[in-house]
């Protein structure tokens, strides 16, 4: 009676480690060929395989087939499910099946055991056990089959207990093939989710289409370059299946935040707004035409006034002046529309702008006014890019807007750093990034990442309106000079060039 309790007792500790590992295992197809494991093993049995009721009634999928005494060539299939098989008849009817040969059915039975698989091989199916995987609400989900129970190295029937075992295991298999599928659900939605969000950020920004997806493809690549480490800072850094995926989507949402930024200052393309340019340009045709009125008028004058020769000999250096006055009006046109072209890098010279905003014109109520407004010759002074530094402010608080809008969304456990990590990607080493003059350490290593992945991809996109795309090379020197500068971390920045991760971007070209 003792061994008899011992026994159960060790059975049910088996069943509970099994549950455990099944509740643990979120991917499915890992999950079924876990639970074919356990059931082979729990029972000792030398085959086992698996059918999966298809969501839309009427057929079961041959999913999993494990056979320890020969090779299985096993291919997923789809089956009718109708009574004329074993597994169609315990889906169907939620019963039991056990044989102690498959070869002789009990008499008056529908079904019966399919030869093909031992024709082929040579094996022989003797004993089955086939069982129900039925949820706590009484829905069969699929059909866990025993091939072959072996007692002292011999194949034998299966016995009661087997089948209580068998039974038990099913049941957790049930409930955790439908908490895996849930889970996948879930996780699509979570998909579907971001991808939507992303192509709402992208619609107010088109010029940056794909920006989002080839930074996350890029920090994920990182990632797993990271993770292979065997030296270094990262030699003992390894990052979970969730973690990646928690990468991947804060990479994916981290200019989410854009949504709140005004469209015009979110795709200016050149320093000036395309309104500014043209008024710009209309105030010289302006010039240009009141230099030509004065010139007639001097002209006229010298005519009424002096005579022949006189007039002949000043109306030359009249004109000499009008030519010199009209060739300056272009060049200073020409070096606006020049200046008016953002940089990736600082670039000076432009203080012959200064010099062309002090210079004065009487407008058409004889009123003084500048060739250029101090805002426009502010905007045209800028060093770097195509922003003032309150437009830069502006763009910049689109990580402060991605913050506030990820931290409303439950991720639950497993995504709780997405907010944190895509709202750090403007952080630099040194302190000067932000929104939160974060340094060092306290920025999370997949900011980090993405930082790099960022810099990169906005370098290097061809996509950009107010800039031409930047060679491999040459995007590699620039992120090299913000690493010696301290803004971006250095062993990463070693493994991204080190993996060639930037080839992740040229394979998507």
């Amino acid at each position: 009676m003792s061994s008899e309790l011992e026994l159960l007792a060790r059975e049910l500790e088996e069943l509970n480690r099994i549950g455990a590992a099944l509740s643990e295992e979120r991917d499915v197809a890992r999950l079924l060929e876990l639970i074919v494991t356990k059931a082979r093993e729990i029972t000792s049995s030398e085959a086992a395989s698996l059918y999966l009721v298809e969501p839309t009634g009427g057929h079961l999928r041959f999913v999993v087939a494990q056979n320890t005494s020969i090779d299985v060539p096993f291919r997923s299939t789809i089956i009718e499910m109708t009574d004329r098989s074993i597994a169609g008849y315990v889906a169907l009817r939620g019963e039991p099946v056990r044989l102690d040969d498959a070869y002789a059915p009990p008499p008056g039975m529908p079904y019966a055991h399919n030869r093909t698989f031992d024709d082929a091989t040579g094996y022989r199916t003797q004993s089955v056990l086939a069982v129900p995987m039925r949820t706590p609400k009484g829905v069969i989900t699929g059909v866990l089959q025993l091939i072959n129970a072996t007692r002292e190295g011999r194949v034998a029937p299966y016995a009661d207990r087997q089948q209580e075992l068998a039974l038990s295991l099913a049941s957790q298999a049930a409930v955790a093939v439908e908490n895996g599928r849930l889970y996948e659900e879930i996780q699509k939605l979570f998909e579907g989710f971001v991808r939507a969000s992303v192509v709402a950020i992208e619609s107010r920004d088109p010029a940056t289409s794909g920006h989002s997806f080839r930074v996350a493809n890029l920090s994920v690549a990182l990632a797993e370059a990271a993770d292979r480490a065997d030296s270094g800072p990262f030699a003992n850094v390894r990052f979970s299946r969730e973690e990646m995926r928690t990468i991947r989507f804060a990479s994916l949402l981290h200019d989410f935040g854009k949504v709140g930024v005004r469209e015009n200052v979110l795709v200016k393309a050149k320093k000036l707004y395309e309104h500014e340019r043209e008024l710009i340009l209309s105030r010289f045709d302006f010039i240009r035409k009141s230099i030509e009125a004065d010139h007639s008028s001097r002209k006229l004058e010298h005519l009424i006034r002096s005579s022949r020769e006189e007039a002949l000999a000043r109306i030359g250096a009249v004109d000499e002046e009008y030519q010199h006055k009209l060739k300056e009006i272009d060049d200073f046109i020409q070096f606006i529309l020049k200046s008016n072209e953002p940089t990736v890098l600082d670039q000076g010279g432009f203080e012959r702008i200064a010099d062309i905003a002090k210079r004065t014109f009487a407008d058409a109520r004889g009123q003084e006014q500048p060739y250029l407004r101090p805002d426009e010759a502010r905007a045209l002074q800028i060093l770097r890019g195509s922003l003032t530094p309150e437009e830069r402010l502006e763009i910049e608080s689109h990580v402060s807007h991605t913050i506030a809008f990820l931290e409303r969304i439950p991720w639950g456990r497993a995504f709780v750093d997405i907010p944190l990590i895509a709202g750090a990607h403007h952080e630099k080493l040194d302190g000067t990034g932000y929104p939160n003059k974060l340094a060092g350490e306290v920025i999370p290593v997949p900011s980090k990442m993405m930082a790099i992945c960022d810099i990169f991809d906005a370098l290097s996109a061809s996509d950009r309106p107010y800039k031409k795309a930047v060679p491999t090379d040459k995007a590699l020197d620039i992120i090299g000079y913000e690493v010696k500068s301290g803004k971006c971390d250095p062993e990463l920045f070693r493994i991204f060039v080190e993996a060639r991760v930037y080839d992740v971007t040229t394979a998507l070209k």
